[in-house]
């Protein structure tokens, strides 16, 4: 009975927990890639147009930005601030909150071909130059190379790059992979449709098609949202976003965590009273000594009935004795 409870509540939790938002089926049909900022609204990019799309929770449009070559949206986990990396035309743009370009950084002229650009902050970029074979950290705000490391590999399904505390995590469609500084590797896990990165404070998450997977350092990749049927998923800190059968949904991180405290079995807790047990009492030794030494004495007889008669006749011839005395 205790089972079926924990059934039914996981079932009624999961349930609950999955929530679809009103989004046009069409706009979700042609979507390459879908992001979600931590305000709730969603970024849908198009490559049949190249369009970057911005939508608030309630499915209404803010902003759309069309651009004329592929881009790649690295994050938008601060939608003041989005950068935009395109490999084609060798630059990095940056769109405010209503997907209005406020800086553009052109590659072509500074260095030789960038395969990836990651920025780690509104000053700082780090480049991947194919060209060279070099990791570059690069001030974009006043135009100088700050460091610049031999990073001597090929990566031609390379899908994101980022640098956080001293080392340098690389995702390919099929990879995962941490560097150190002097290109030492540190980690490495395969991985199935790799897409993109998202850093939540320490913790570094790996964006697939229908999976995320959190980074357990130098040990191993743990999963923590998958659904086979999805075919484009994100999170936020506060919930799960796919897109499943041109429509879009959304798992709520709390909801989740309560449906999986409840599957957990109840530890049964010690009655204080059955903790302390008392000792059983021993029956109290009964009868005098007399009684104790008669009750022997009849045993004795009982075993021997010889000696007790040869006891009794020297008993009697001692009585004779005395009397006649």
């Amino acid at each position: 009975m205790r089972i079926l409870h924990l059934i039914l509540v996981f079932i009624f939790c999961s349930f609950s927990a999955q929530k679809s938002l009103p989004l046009d089926t069409l706009k979700l049909k042609e979507a390459k890639d879908m992001l979600a900022d931590d305000y709730g609204n969603l970024y849908i990019y198009k490559n049949k147009d190249f369009s970057l799309t911005k939508y608030d929770s309630l499915g209404k449009q803010i902003g759309q930005m069309m651009l004329t070559v592929p881009f790649k949206v690295q994050t938008v986990q601060n939608p003041l601030s989005v950068p935009l990396f395109s490999e084609n035309a060798q630059e990095l743009k940056f769109v405010d909150q209503n997907m209005n370009e406020i800086q553009r950084v052109d590659f072509k002229q500074k260095f030789g071909f960038i395969k990836i650009a990651y920025a780690e902050d509104l000053q700082q970029l780090w480049l991947l130059d194919e060209s060279t074979k070099r990791l570059i950290q690069y001030n974009f705000r006043n135009e100088t190379i700050i460091n610049s490391y031999p990073f001597d590999a090929s990566f031609d399904d390379l899908m994101d790059l980022l640098v956080y505390e001293n080392k340098i995590y690389i995702l390919t469609r099929q990879a995962f992979s941490v560097y150190t500084f002097k290109f030492e590797k540190i980690f490495e896990a395969p991985v199935e449709n790799g897409k993109r990165f998202r850093r939540e404070n320490e913790f570094i998450l790996v964006i697939t098609n229908n999976t995320i997977l959190k980074y357990i350092p130098e040990k191993e990749m743990v999963k923590i949202f998958q659904d086979p049927e999805a075919r484009i998923v994100d999170k936020n800190t506060l919930s799960y976003f796919e897109i499943k059968a041109n429509k879009l949904y959304l798992y709520s991180l709390e909801k989740n965590n309560e449906a999986q405290l409840q599957q957990k079995p109840e530890v049964p807790q010690k009655d204080p009273e059955q903790g302390t047990k008392q000792p059983e009492e021993t029956p109290a030794e009964s009868g005098s000594q007399q009684e104790k030494l008669e009750k022997k004495t009849q045993e004795i007889e009982n075993k021997n009935p010889a000696e007790s008669s040869l006891q009794k006749l020297i008993e009697d011839i001692s009585t004779l004795d005395a009397a006649g005395n």
